[in-house]
């Protein structure tokens, strides 16, 4: 601060010296030395003005535009009392428009010294190690990551890149902007190793082409915070990321129909099956936010009942929250928590869903999966509910495994109940594969690069389909809402995705290469495992093939056979007695009988 000052003591006075040179030229006028004392005297009101203003607080190295605002006011305000002083002292010599050539000099002189300064600082303190990128995106937001970045010894921006046709070749913040055609040809002149997206507002389907583009052309690429979290100061601009892989699988989200969304919700009481899995925690997340009367979360697994229970206490602290330990098989506790707290709508998520555990442990899955749905439902039918929504699969669809079996069988032990319920709705709404869920690939795949690989693929050319927790959860509060008593909604999970080509991707966001034929010397190498027991190779979610449409875009109607409650009820009673005197044979044999479509290890 104290070299500022002193600089500034010189400049001043060099100012008005410059100003009445250029004015006067080569014939100095003798009338003007009795007042040399004005330009001494300069510093005496204008650095107290400086320091008021705050110009000698601001660290030269961060120095951003503000200081011509302040530089602005503080020459003007000098400029004026200058004028004052000329006036009241008499200097009839001293040459008035010497002044306001003072003024444009002070200007350059003080504000220019500044960023002279910081240029030499910056340049100084560059960190040769700092790698070089270019920002996608000259907006706002990459202008200011630019300028986070800058202070910064991580990364060093040295280009822009924009859509904005008005933008282009032009300078912002000394990075040159070039068109998105130039993108490839630019990072190769300027030795670019990573892209910066800094487009948080940009529809999801650009973001994927500008993410393709840069992975056929092994360019790595890093994004910004969303922009909700920066606004919500979560995350600086600086906190850039590496690209989620759901960043490029998510669809597009279709606004949600607020009263199909809050019709069995607002005001209600609602309990949650599963709560501290996937898509029962998202389901509680989205329910607390629509204001129930009550909600009501049940789960087996303490941990994971722990940790939505205190993620709803933190973000929902307004909602009345109950939380059941316990298991959907056990009637008294199933039939007394609906009982106790009068619950409206029920949202059936308790599952084991992960298909070479149910495999290996059938029992288990058939009694959880398959008998806790009969408990939930005949509980739900007593005491009086008025709506319960299955959470299926699309493995329940001819399916080739016991978990694909259970899903159908609880299917149908909904739409059995269905027929004869009265006064409750019972649906099912049915889906595909969710993005980061505790069964995905995708956090497999993750923790397999985070090791150094190999990633295990089954087969390279199995496939499914994928949506995220989010989407897939606010359609089936929508679907369930629509309902009037025995549908089985479907999802419409959009394309399918190659596993293999999945893994692919997800090395490339991760800044690795793959390690094959091709290229011996990649980090990360893909293997192939062979399909587990009763994988299958793709998914469907019809088991015929007429689904009607409903009034959402995403939302279909199935129309599937389904068994009448008497001669469902004796064969569960049976099932029951297999499992709980560990009969795995017969109960599968059993499952079979029931689950028609079930073809157990067949592709």
């Amino acid at each position: 601060m104290l070299a500022l000052l002193l600089l500034d003591c010189v400049l001043l006075p060099a100012a008005l010296f410059t100003a009445v040179w250029l004015r006067l030229g080569a014939e100095w006028d003798p009338k003007i030395t009795p007042h040399i004392w004005l330009f001494f005297c300069l510093p005496l009101w204008t650095i107290p003005l400086f320091i008021q203003l705050g110009l000698y607080r601001a660290i030269i190295k961060f120095l951003d535009d503000t200081v011509v605002y302040i530089v602005f006011i503080g020459v003007t305000v000098s400029v004026l009392v200058l004028t004052v002083f000329i006036h009241f002292s008499n200097a009839l010599a001293f040459p008035r428009t010497a002044i306001i050539i003072y003024w444009l000099f002070a200007l350059v002189y003080i504000g220019g010294s500044r960023f002279m300064l910081r240029g030499i600082l910056r340049k100084i303190g560059y960190n040769a190690e700092a790698r070089p990128v270019a920002i996608y995106g000259a907006g706002s937001a990459g202008v200011q990551l630019a300028t986070s970045l800058t202070h910064g010894n991580e990364y060093a921006p040295l280009l822009f890149i924009d859509d904005d046709e008005s933008k282009w070749y032009k300078t912002i913040r000394g990075l040159k902007v070039y068109p998105p055609n130039e993108l490839i040809l630019v990072t190769k002149l300027y030795h670019i190793e990573e892209v910066l997206l800094a487009i948080p507002s940009a529809p999801l389907s650009r973001r994927r082409e500008i993410i393709n583009q840069l992975e056929e052309n092994s360019i790595y690429v890093k994004t910004l915070p969303g922009l909700a979290s920066i606004i919500s100061g979560e995350v600086k601009f600086s906190d850039i990321k590496d690209v989620d892989i759901e960043d490029l699988l998510g669809r597009l989200p279709v606004p949600p129909n607020n009263e199909l969304l809050t019709k069995n919700i607002v005001g209600k009481s609602v309990l949650v099956t599963g709560a501290g899995g996937s898509i029962g925690s998202e389901l509680s997340r989205q329910i607390a936010a629509l204001n129930p009367e009550r909600l009501v979360i049940l789960d087996s697994s303490e941990f994971a009942l722990y940790n939505i229970e205190q993620e709803l206490r933190n973000r929902f602290a307004y909602v009345n929250l109950v939380v059941i330990l316990g298991s959907v098989t056990n009637e008294k506790l199933v039939s007394a928590v609906l009982n106790r707290y009068k619950v409206n709508t029920i949202y059936h998520a308790a599952a084991y869903k992960h298909v070479p555990m149910v495999e290996a442990n059938p029992l288990a899955g058939l009694e959880n999966n398959g008998l806790g749905t009969y408990v939930v439902a005949e509980a739900a039918l007593n005491a009086g509910v008025d709506n319960m929504v299955l959470i299926s699969t699309d493995k329940a669809v001819r399916p080739t495994n016991v978990m694909g079996a259970s899903k159908r069988l609880a299917e149908l032990i909904l739409q059995a109940f269905a027929e004869k319920s009265g006064h409750t709705v019972f649906n099912m709404v049915r889906f595909g594969n969710v993005l980061g869920s505790s069964g995905s690939v995708v956090p497999l795949f993750k923790r397999q690069i985070r090791s150094g690989g190999p990633i295990t693929v089954t087969h390279p050319d199995i496939i499914r389909y994928f949506m995220t927790i989010p989407e897939a959860v606010q359609l089936v509060i929508q679907a369930g809402n629509m309902a009037i008593g025995g549908e089985v909604f479907v999802l419409d999970m959009g394309d399918p995705v190659k596993i293999v080509d999945l893994a692919r991707k997800m090395i490339y966001l991760s800044g690795l290469t793959l390690k094959d034929a091709e290229n011996r010397s990649g980090d990360i190498e893909i293997k192939f495992t062979g399909l587990r027991p009763g994988e299958k190779l793709y998914e469907e979610l019809l088991i015929g093939n007429n689904p009607d449409k409903t009034q959402h875009e995403r939302i279909m109607k199935a129309n599937e056979k389904f068994i009448a409650m008497e001669l469902l009820k004796p064969k569960l009673l049976l099932m029951s007695d297999f499992i709980r005197f560990n009969e795995i044979h017969a109960a599968l044999d059993l499952l079979k009988e029931l689950v028609i479509e079930y073809t157990p290890g067949i592709e």
